[in-house]
């Protein structure tokens, strides 16, 4: 008799009881299956459809499968992009009485993208470079929780939009070896092998004349190469903060906003001796991203450059408040943190714009110019300057020296005339 080990039960999901357990999965009724974007697999996988719920399955060796469902199980307790784990089919025998594998069952990525579709389907032209930045995020984040993955490849990861964001997902963990820390060579070889395998992925696509002509297969390994070392050597800097050393922290966003990389969430914690560390989730946002979000969650309209900079300074104040002594949970929701930010930083620091002035810059571009400001002056004295200090000294020494920018006419309003 087949055994269900569930993850959790839901009135969305079938009755597995009923399913043909007996007959090898690649076998089963057509009618039960639907055809859905997914990766290869050495494993036979196919999707059952359940009153618009859609679940995979993948037919592989019972030790494999519970292997595999131990690995999905810590990766979605770390919050790593992974799909989501439904249960594993175990102790199927046929009709004959001979054993059967396991099965591994997921639930699938609903609007999730397979790399054949952003490599090559029409109107995603350029969007092979984000996907690359994607997967460097993904190998980081899992090596980063000790998981030497040892297949990864485009094919084993699906891609989705997510809130402007594109998130790579881990789909297939069968080869995965997870340790408490992975040593430098293990993390290398664990590239390599992605190189290796996304190269001849793209050749492939290439002789089947289904790869875009302007993406050159060693160039994105290349690529892949490069923001992978990038990132992690950002990711695993140590930022020790001390007092009140915000700046510190919009020092560390800006180096990871320069590799082009967004940061998605931030915590700073404690560790035993008493030191404040800082640790970022990067993701990859496409243009126009940051200026809607900052207006969802702040109501100010800014270009997308100045929202970029705003949200990182939104998020840098986030993490410092979860930090605070006396919040146990280590969170502060996020319409809290837009409201402190607004009330205790961001309006403080405009509405102290003297009225002869307020026409040099806008609000927001002002604002971005005092953080800027606040950095120089903190890392000149070697501590923070404090937010107040900084923005009078900008006020006094800067703004008051700029031209007024609200309304400057044109060439034609001015009565001026170019002539030759």
């Amino acid at each position: 008799m087949v055994a269900l080990r569930l993850k959790t039960s839901g009135a969305a999901r079938p009755d597995f009881l009923s399913f043909p357990w007996s007959t090898p999965l690649e076998m089963w009724p057509d009618e039960m299956a639907v055809r859905l974007p997914r990766g290869r697999h050495r494993h036979v996988v196919r999707f059952i459809e359940h009153e618009g719920t859609y679940f995979a399955f993948k037919e592989l060796r019972s030790e494999l499968a519970h292997r595999e469902f131990e690995i999905l199980e810590y990766l979605k307790d770390e919050d790593l992009p992974v799909v989501d784990l439904v249960g594993v089919a175990d102790g199927r025998v046929a009709e004959d009485g001979t054993p059967m594998d396991a099965i591994l069952i997921t639930q699938h990525l609903r609007y999730s993208l397979p790399y054949l579709h952003l490599f090559a389907a029409p109107g995603n032209d350029g969007l092979h470079e984000s996907l690359i930045d994607a997967l460097a995020v993904l190998l980081c984040r899992l090596h980063l929780v000790g998981l030497f993955w040892g297949d990864c490849s485009l094919g084993n990861a699906l891609f989705l939009r997510d809130a402007g964001a594109l998130v790579a997902y881990i789909v297939d963990t069968e080869t995965g070896d997870l340790q408490d820390e992975l040593t430098k060579g293990q993390r290398e070889h664990d590239l390599q092998i992605a190189v290796e395998n996304i190269a001849g992925g793209l050749f492939e696509l290439q002789v089947l004349d289904k790869l875009s002509k302007d993406v050159d297969p060693i160039d994105v390994v290349e690529s892949l190469e490069r923001r992978y070392h990038d990132l992690w050597n950002e990711l695993t800097r140590t930022d020790e903060l001390n007092g009140d050393e915000l700046f510190l922290i919009a020092e560390r966003l800006e180096r990871l906003n320069d590799l082009g990389f967004d940061t998605s969430e931030m915590e700073i914690h404690q560790d035993n001796e008493g030191r404040r560390l800082v640790r970022f989730r990067p993701v990859v946002v496409e243009e126009g991203h940051h200026r809607r979000e900052l207006e969802r969650a702040t109501g100010i309209v800014a270009e997308e450059n100045q929202a970029r900079k705003l949200l990182r300074a939104l998020r840098g104040y986030g993490a410092w408040l979860a930090s605070e002594p006396g919040n146990e949970k280590g969170q502060v929701p996020e319409a809290v943190v837009a409201y402190r930010w607004l009330t205790e930083r961001y309006r403080p620091t405009v509405d102290a714009i003297p009225p002869d002035l307020k026409g040099r810059l806008s609000e927001p571009e002002f604002y971005v110019q005092v953080m800027e400001h606040l950095w120089y002056l903190s890392e000149s004295a070697g501590q923070d300057y404090g937010l107040v200090n900084a923005t009078n000294d900008y006020i006094e020494n800067v703004l008051a020296r700029l031209p007024e920018e609200r309304a400057v006419l044109s060439a034609d309003e001015s009565g001026f005339r170019e002539t030759t």
